[in-house]
Order: C-alpha cells, then structure tokens, then sequence
C-alpha cells in the first residue's frame, strides 16, 4: 500500500488536526537575545556639534568633477562592487526558502504498486475472508497480487510550535539586511580608494612639475660653473658634484612617472577597465580643503557606518541562531494530509466511491542524537559572542579612525603653513648663494645644497598636501559617508 495513506475513519483525522491546531496555538517562542549595548565616549576631541560631513554627498564634499565621475564610474563598473549585489541576491533566495518552510508543501502524486499477501498472514487471511463475504462482489472482490492505485494530492506541513521556523526567516532576514550593509560598505570603501588614488596622482603630477622647474634651474647652474670653469675661478670638481646632481634629479622624475603608471594602473582597476589615462583637474597646490569640517557625534557614528550596522546585523542574526539551536531540543510536529482517488483496480480509480481523504500528525523528538544538538548549540553561542566582540572590534575601529583623520587634518595644516615658509626661505637662499657663488663669496658646495635644500622641500610640502587629502578622505569614509 502507499505508504501515506491510512485506514483511520475521516472524523479521527479531522480530529488529530484540530488537536495539533490547538496544540500549535500555545507556542513557547524562545526570544532570541538583544543586541548589548555598547558605551561611547560623548563627543570626538571634545566637539558637541551634531553636524557631520558624513551626511553630504559626494558631489558635495568634493569639488572636482573628473573626481566625482571616477567615482560614479566605479559605483557602475567595480567587480566587487557587482559581486556584493550577487551576495545580496543569494541572501534574499535564502530568505525566500526560510519562508517557504512555514507554509505546507503540496505535492501532486500518482503513485502505483502492488502486494502478495502470504496465505497465513493477516492481510491474506483477511482478503480471503472478505471475498467470501456476501456484501463483495465482482469488483469489489480484492485481488491477490493486490495492486494499489493513487491519484492525488499529499502535503507536509511542520507546525512552528516552538517558533523555530520563524525565528529562521528572522536570521534569514536579518542577514538580507546585513548584505546589504555590506554593499553599502564597499561603496564608501570605494569612494575612499578611488579618491586616494586620484589626490596621489595630482601629487605627483605637481612633483614632475617641481622636479622639472628644478632641473631647469640646475641645467642654468651647470652651464654656469663651466663659464666659472673656463675662467679658472673652479676645477673640474665642481663641474662634476653639478653634473651629478643634474642627473640625480632627471632621475627623480623617473621614478615618480612610474608611480603615475601605476596609481593610474590601480585606478582603472576599481573602475572596472583596462589601463587608460585618466583626467585630472587642478593641480593638488589648488584644490581645497573645505573650510569647516565637523564630524558629528559617536552616536551618529554608529547609525551611518555601514561595517558597524553590518557587524550589528550579524550579531542580531547569530543570537537569532542560538535560540533556534535551543528549540531543535524540542519536539517536532509534523500533519501529513492527503486528498485524491485511491483503488486495488485501475477500472475503479475515477469511481466517486474511490475518493480517499486522510491526515497524519506526527510528533518527533531527539532520543540518541542529541549530543548532536549540544554540539550545535553551543557553537550558537560561540558564534554569537564572537559576533560580539566583532561588534564591539568595529566600534572600536570607527571611532579610533574618526579621531586620527581629525588630527591628521589639524596637524598636517599646521606643518604645510611651517612647510611653506621653508620652502620660501630656502628658495630665497638658493638665489642668494648663486649670487654669491657668481661673486665669489660662496663655494659651489654651498650652492649644490641650497638646490638640494629647496627641491627637497617642496617636494614635502607635495606630500604633506597630499596627505591632508587623505585626512579629508579618511574622515570621510570613517564617518559612513559616500554610500548613499
């Protein structure tokens, strides 16, 4: 017979589901934990402003419009950016699946197959004797092989008693929600890198402009020493320490241009294409660093940084995981109903008198595996306090980079308005001792190092700009902003 159909009367089973119904109706949920809350310190540096740079838009915060389309173009094209969206999708499916297991399953079956009874067992006793009934007849009469014929429709349904099933679809949602933060954080990473990338090219485009101005003015002071030479007034020393310096600072530029290569080379890269040039605005000496930049509070923080509410949606998720590993201790309840024409003669199938109707309510429990089910549980809980502590590493994280990008800012300010007069100072020198050089006041070891002296010094004052940018950039991405 198959085996899903029973000989119970109707009422018995109207009956069994009514009870498992009712049954159903005195759910014990485990509640999963709350999320702890962690402590913050009340301002960043002692500011209370409640206005952050975090929440202005890209478009916004920076000015230069070759800057905001690389971005744009690397929101469109990046790879991982894509491959964020595909894990969003996957979470989504999983979702999905989690919801269907609180619904029944309806399956349509046709099902045939047959049975020899044995002549002394109580099915072939039974068959025998009942075709010597006076009440069996002609089909009625059951065979022996005795075939079994159904046509219908069989469900399973698991009743959520314990509100396993529903706490699944609520970690299944939970960790939709988290792919999305983390898609959200690829974005601000994104636009940090991208606009790293871009601040470095500007730099050392303005070092190859620096190194060029200083061979020029070195290639003048090579030409001079040899009129100096050929009037007897230096040796062919001083002719030489001046040729290599020359040298020295054309190979300079070498080097920067193959860091030009391959910061572009890195910037395609997020952009999703081959290398390629990329366009550039002003020079990093003119751009500028917005006059008023305000990082909000902690508070703000922990609501608009993508990896803290993305590590907030894990731990809410894996506590979730916990209470669900505490409910595969208790019992399942299984209803197992069916509806279709069930016969031992083909003939007879689409008889009315065929039509069968039956339910089956099935009650499990672990006996011998629950060792099984500790194991699980309590890899729940360490899950969810690594979780935790991840949480708790991401906060950490947040606010210690806020605070770093803010003194950055301040401090890097500081040494470029002190790296400016430095540079005007020791430009105002290397004159000086040409001057002097061309009278014969000074050596031309005192000229060779004051042009050392300057382009060395602008050459800081390049990166200390650059790294101002980056503080900029930094404070940004820190406070959760470029996402949205």
């Amino acid at each position: 017979m198959v085996p899903f159909l029973n000989k119970h009367k109707s009422t018995y089973g109207l009956g069994l589901l009514f009870f498992f119904v009712n049954l159903s109706s005195c759910r014990i949920i485990h509640t999963p934990q709350k999320t702890p809350v962690v402590t913050l310190p009340v301002s960043f540096m002692g500011s209370t402003d409640s206005t952050t740079i975090g929440s202005l838009t890209r478009q916004t915060l920076f000015t230069d419009q070759n800057l905001v389309r690389l971005i744009d173009t690397a929101l469109v094209q990046n790879p991982d950016l894509r491959m964020a969206l595909q894990r969003i999708d996957m979470a989504r499916a999983t979702f999905q699946i989690s919801q269907g297991a609180l619904l029944p399953t309806v399956n349509a079956v046709a099902a045939a197959g047959f049975d020899r009874y044995g002549r002394y067992t109580l099915n072939g006793v039974g068959n025998y004797d009942t075709n010597l009934s006076e009440n069996i007849a002609g089909k009625s009469r059951i065979p022996n092989p005795t075939p079994d014929y159904f046509l219908g429709l069989c469900s399973s349904w698991e009743l959520d008693v314990w509100g396993k099933l529903r706490n699944r679809r609520r970690a299944a949602y939970t960790r939709v929600l988290s792919s999305q933060e983390g898609r959200n954080l690829i974005v601000t990473a994104l636009t940090g890198e991208v606009s790293r990338l871009y601040y470095t090219l500007l730099a050392l485009d303005s070092e190859v402009d620096i190194i060029r101005e200083n061979v020029v003015l070195q290639q003048r002071a090579v030409e001079l020493v040899l009129v100096q030479k050929a009037a007897g007034r230096v040796t062919e020393l001083a002719v030489q320490q001046f040729t290599a310096q020359l040298l020295n600072t054309r190979s300079l530029e070498g080097r920067v241009r193959q860091e030009i290569a391959e910061s572009e080379n890195q910037l395609n890269a997020l952009l999703g294409r081959y290398p390629q040039p990329i366009a550039r605005g002003q020079s990093i000496e003119d751009q500028k660093i917005p006059a008023s930049i305000l990082a909000g509070l902690p508070a703000q923080l922990v609501r608009r940084r993508p990896d803290i509410r993305q590590a907030e949606h894990e731990l809410e998720a894996a506590n979730i995981d916990v209470a669900v590993a505490q409910a595969e201790f208790l019992p399942s309840l299984t209803l197992t109903p069916y509806v279709g024409v069930n016969a031992f003669r083909a003939a007879s199938l689409f008889d009315p008198a065929s039509i069968a109707v039956g339910i089956v309510g099935g009650l499990t429990a672990p006996v011998f595996n629950r060792r099984l089910l500790k194991g699980n549980y309590t890899v729940s809980v360490a899950r969810s306090q690594e979780a935790y502590y991840a949480y708790q590493k991401t906060i950490l994280t947040g606010v210690s980079e806020v605070v770093s990008s803010l003194k950055g800012l301040d401090n890097y300010q500081n040494v470029a308005d002190i790296q400016q007069q430095e540079v005007a100072v020791l430009r105002q020198a290397a004159t000086t001792s040409n001057e002097l050089f061309v009278n014969g006041y000074a050596t031309y070891l005192e000229v060779i190092t004051a042009q050392r002296s300057v382009l060395d010094a602008e050459l800081a004052l390049i990166e200390t700009k650059r790294l101002q940018f980056l503080s900029l950039v930094g404070l940004y991405r820190a406070l959760g902003g470029g996402w949205e």
